[in-house]
C-alpha cells in the first residue's frame, strides 16, 4: 500500500468544504496513513475538534502557542513529523496569506518552517479563482515551489457552477495514492 506508515499533516482551513475533510481522515487511516490534524480558527467554523480527534485517534491542534506543550515547539515538530502536508480547503485568503510569506497563525508558520512538499486543494467562488488578484498569489505560490490539486469544474455552496469547487476526497487519496507510489519507486533507483 503505497500510504502505509506515511505520515500527513492536515491543515483544515475556513471554508465550507471543510466538512470533507472528515472523509479524507478516514481514507487516509483506511490506507495505513497516520493523519495529524492543524484546525484553522475559520475552520473551527464548519468542523469541530471533537469530530476531528475522533476520527483522527490524535489531538488536534489549533493554537500557535499553548500552554499545554511543556516546552514543545508545535509549528517546527509538526512540520518535521510530516511526510507532507495538505491544505484543504485552500481558500483565497489562506492563497494570499502564504503568497505573502505571512506566519501569523500556527498553520501558516508550520508551512514556513518546513522543507516538506505543501499540497493546497483550493475551493471558493469561480470569480474568486478568476480573480486578477489571487491568480496573481498562485503564480508566486507555482514559484514558491506549492503543489495545487484542483479545483474542479462544478456546482458551489453558493449555487454558481465553474472552477473553484474542492476536489473530493476520493480524488484527493488517489492522487496521494499515485504521488507515493511514484516516490517509492524512485526511491528504488540509482540516479
Amino acid at each position: 500500500m503505497s500510504l502505509y506508515n506515511k505520515k500527513i499533516l492536515l491543515i483544515v482551513g475556513g471554508g465550507i468544504s471543510a466538512y470533507k475533510s472528515l472523509d479524507l481522515i478516514r481514507l487516509f487511516q483506511r490506507k495505513g496513513a497516520a493523519v495529524k490534524v492543524v484546525l484553522t480558527k475559520s475552520g473551527k467554523k464548519f468542523v469541530t475538534s471533537l469530530s476531528i480527534s475522533s476520527l483522527s485517534k490524535n489531538r488536534v491542534f489549533e493554537e500557535i502557542f499553548d500552554e499545554k506543550n511543556k516546552g514543545r515547539i508545535d509549528h517546527i515538530a509538526l512540520s518535521r513529523w510530516a511526510d507532507i502536508i495538505l491544505v484543504l480547503p485552500t481558500t483565497a485568503n489562506f492563497i494570499s496569506k502564504l503568497s505573502r510569506g505571512s506566519a501569523e497563525d500556527l498553520a501558516s508558520t508550520i508551512i514556513l518552517a518546513s522543507n516538506k512538499e505543501v499540497f493546497l486543494v483550493p475551493a471558493m467562488n469561480v470569480r474568486m479563482w478568476t480573480h486578477k488578484a489571487t491568480q496573481k498569489n498562485l503564480s508566486s505560490l507555482i514559484e514558491y515551489g506549492y503543489k495545487f490539486i484542483g479545483p474542479e469544474d462544478g456546482e458551489m455552496a453558493c449555487g454558481e457552477y465553474g472552477k473553484g469547487k474542492m476536489s473530493s476526497p476520493r480524488q484527493i487519496l488517489s492522487f496521494f495514492e499515485k504521488f507515493f507510489k511514484k516516490r517509492n519507486l524512485l526511491k528504488k533507483k540509482k540516479i
